[in-house]
């Protein structure tokens, strides 16, 4: 068995770049304020720029997804550059791998569904890039289930199909 990784991009919210210019554009106006009528307004614009970097540092840009022989594990990248290991499972505990509207999985969905678990969104929410949804137990002491969203293609799900015929499914 080979180790397959996948670095999956998420696609910013819709007012992401706009809050971002707003962000830029009152700092701009407090330093000038600042300069031009009395130095109290300083202060604001120190704490936009501030907010500015920590929200630019700490919005999440990214996945990657790394499946070896017995386990996968997600990282989640913040700001480009920093990366976080958010889960690492293994395949012994697996239940399901599906797509989000299978009869398998809709004992899960938040409404409808008879079973609340813990969600966890690894998704890129592409238009045009399907994602299923993993059953999964964790390693812990309580071995709770938890749900987890991710855009998975087609060689890892081929490569999981034959090693767990009986938990994932295709469509």
């Amino acid at each position: 068995m080979y180790t397959i990784s996948r670095h999956i991009t998420r696609k910013p919210k819709k007012f992401s770049k706009p809050l971002q210019r707003a962000m830029i554009v009152f700092t701009v106006i407090f330093v000038l304020c600042g300069i031009i009528f009395e130095n109290g307004y300083f202060m604001p614009a120190f704490l936009m720029a501030g907010l500015y970097f920590l929200y630019t540092g700490f919005s999440c840009t990214g996945f990657d997804y790394t499946f070896e022989q017995d386990f996968f594990s997600v990282e989640t990248i913040y700001g480009k550059s920093r990366r976080r290991e958010s889960q690492v499972l293994y395949y012994k505990n697996l239940e399901v791998i599906a797509p989000p509207d299978h009869e398998t999985v809709l004992k899960y969905k938040k409404n409808g569904g008879t079973e609340k678990i813990k969600k966890y969104d690894y998704t890129s929410y592409q238009d045009n890039v399907p994602y299923y949804t993993v059953i999964i137990r964790t390693e812990e002491k309580d071995s709770k289930k938890i749900k987890l969203l991710m855009d998975l293609d087609e060689e890892i799900l081929r490569m999981l199909k034959l090693r767990y015929p009986q938990k994932v499914f295709l469509q």
